[in-house]
């Protein structure tokens, strides 16, 4: 069975805010030998003056970098393979595909060159950027696995057969209060203190990653990658999980939630990746 990928990402700056801090990437690449690789990235910006766009921004470029060997070829000539410390060393040169674990440490090494990124900007521009950050949502899809990895309160969503399942935990007041079994999704949903963050890239050395490996994807599924901005606004999960019916196609179902989101006031920037899970011999 070979799993094939439809993709769409929106973003919007919502109506309360001037600037649209908020960055999206993706990259597909499909064939029926090889099936499906795909990376999929949400950032949300934090910060005054234009520190928030900035972190975003480099958030995605540097990832993007980092993660590009990804999707260079595999030279036939290569019959050894190369462990996540072997890649990173080789940058430009020739990758394979990467087992769990040596997935997950490049993942790390690569959100941790973009908090350092982020760091360094900060401390060249201190008068504008000194409270720069950035949170960051991505999943790496490979065949029928796929791997996702988080630092703040950008979500990822599983949508499958009608049910909606978050992926990630949010690195926020009450996203900590949650797992603690002090309040309940309802109460995390309305809390005051729901944007405050206690991890984000940006705010020291050596950020910490959730990683979430091997998640095992089947057709009709639905990754869903977004900011808060979405989410917040079209809470509970089963209200946004209505947006997310196989029947439209990404590009339009993405629309559909952000207008959703800016009806229900647009109080943040908005932005949605939404990934289709097909097989075409189904």
């Amino acid at each position: 069975m070979t799993l094939w990928l439809s993709v769409a990402g929106l973003t919007d700056v919502g109506r309360e805010r001037e600037l649209n801090e908020d960055r999206l990437y993706y990259k597909v690449v499909q064939s029926s030998e090889e099936g499906s690789l795909g990376l999929f990235v949400v950032a949300d910006g934090m910060g005054g003056h234009l520190a928030g766009e900035v972190a975003s921004q480099w958030t995605v470029k540097t990832l993007k970098r980092e993660l590009a060997p990804l999707f260079r070829p595999q030279d036939p000539s290569v019959t050894r393979r190369l462990d996540a410390e072997a890649l990173i060393a080789v940058g430009s040169g020739v990758t394979v595909r990467l087992d769990e674990t040596d997935l997950a440490r490049l993942l790390e090494h690569s959100v941790e060159r973009a908090n350092q990124v982020l760091l360094g900007y900060a401390r060249k521009h201190s008068d504008e950027a000194a409270d720069m950050g950035s949170t960051l949502t991505l999943a790496v899809v490979e065949g029928d696995r796929a791997t996702i990895a988080s630092v703040g309160d950008s979500r990822a969503y599983l949508w499958r057969n009608g049910w909606l399942r978050q992926l990630t935990d949010d690195h926020s007041v009450p996203g900590a209060l949650l797992r603690q079994g002090q309040i309940t999704p309802e109460e995390a949903d309305a809390h005051p203190h729901r944007h405050v963050l206690y991890r984000a890239l940006g705010l020291k050395p050596g950020v910490e990653v959730d990683i979430y490996p091997s998640l095992a994807l089947r057709h009709g599924d639905a990754l869903l990658l977004c900011s808060d901005g979405l989410w917040d606004m079209l809470a509970p999960a089963e209200k946004l999980a209505t947006f997310l019916t196989p029947e439209t196609s990404p590009l339009v179902t993405c629309r559909r939630m952000v207008d959703a989101a800016n009806e229900a006031g647009g109080e943040d920037n908005i932005t949605v990746v939404l990934v289709r899970v097909e097989d075409r011999d189904a």
